[in-house]
């Protein structure tokens, strides 16, 4: 994973001092963010680099046999179970299972899934005991998992048995000082894969992405290199080679990380409303408050005063 935003680097030294545990941990982050990456990232990183790890999307596994598909099944418990099956926790045992998108659990297999976690405790389909197996949780979620607690939606217990650590991967749009290094990356990936190098990517084009959204995230920022390598091969990428979707992204072309409405705005109340939010994210702490809205702690006392703001 590549990044040296501030952002991108803290989450990058929580998953390393997280990796040598076999804690559970919760990985959240927009779809495209690469939550599998950094669960690879993890299992390279832990004592159980050398035991069987799996990937899977619970939100692919069809209702009426996603118990079977993770806890097995013993023959005869439904129609079609004509031989026993281990599931997906029995095949990993020793290792990790990586489980995205576990929201589209039913509240039902939540409650065995939280089972599990507790006490290692693995029923199959249609046995009546149960066996115990070792294998660490890594969870994937691109929702907010609070607020499908708070609708019913899913088990708070379970909430949190898997948010023991949780790790936030910041989406693309805020991490673009990551993109040029992102690109070049994936470009010269690329390269070697299809023969085809580009000659550069030229500062206008670079512009023209850091002001895009990407909300497709780095998935959609590897995808573009990939067509751009086929089609630019031996060429410089120039900002009218990139989709209509960033060329038109108005003042976004120029890096700015903000729309002005076309309303307008006040400016004045503007500065002082990211003021009070920056004192109520750090508890009041102003040098963390600066660093939050990227200036120095002078500067940020100046701004307290001038606006008359207690804090």
């Amino acid at each position: 994973m590549i990044g040296r935003s501030p952002n991108f680097e803290s989450l990058m030294r929580s998953a390393r001092m997280v990796a040598a545990t076999n804690v559970t941990v919760l990985i959240t982050g927009e779809t495209g963010t690469g939550k599998e990456l950094l669960a690879n990232l993890l299992l390279n990183q832990s004592a159980r680099v050398a035991k069987p790890f799996m990937a899977i999307n619970c939100g692919a596994l069809p209702e009426s046999i996603a118990e079977s598909e993770l806890f097995g099944h013993r023959k005869g418990a439904f129609t079609g179970a004509t031989s026993n099956r281990k599931g997906l926790l029995q095949s990993v045992h020793g290792g990790t299972l990586f489980m995205d998108e576990v929201d589209s659990l039913t509240l039902a297999l939540q409650a065995k899934l939280l089972r599990f976690l507790e006490a290692g405790e693995c029923q199959p389909v249609g046995e009546a005991r149960t066996e115990i197996v070792d294998v660490r949780i890594i969870a994937g979620s691109n929702t907010d998992l609070h607020q499908k607690v708070s609708a019913g939606e899913f088990r708070k217990d379970l909430y949190y048995r898997l948010n023991v650590v949780p790790l936030v991967i910041p989406p693309l749009r805020e991490r673009r000082s990551d993109i040029e290094a992102l690109t070049q990356h994936f470009l010269k990936g690329f390269a070697d894969q299809h023969s085809a190098p580009i000659s550069g990517v030229s500062k206008t084009a670079l512009n023209g992405m850091k002001g895009y959204d990407w909300p497709g995230n780095i998935r959609e920022l590897r995808n573009l290199c990939e067509r751009l390598s086929i089609l630019l091969a031996g060429q410089t990428i120039e900002r009218e080679n990139l989709p209509p979707e960033i060329l038109t992204t108005g003042v976004r072309s120029r890096g700015s990380a903000f729309d002005l409405p076309t309303a307008g705005l006040n400016l004045e109340t503007l500065e002082i409303d990211l003021i009070h939010q920056a004192l109520a994210r750090t508890g009041g702490n102003r040098t963390q408050s600066a660093r939050l809205l990227g200036m120095t702690r002078d500067t940020f006392l100046y701004r307290i005063q001038k606006h008359g703001i207690a804090g």
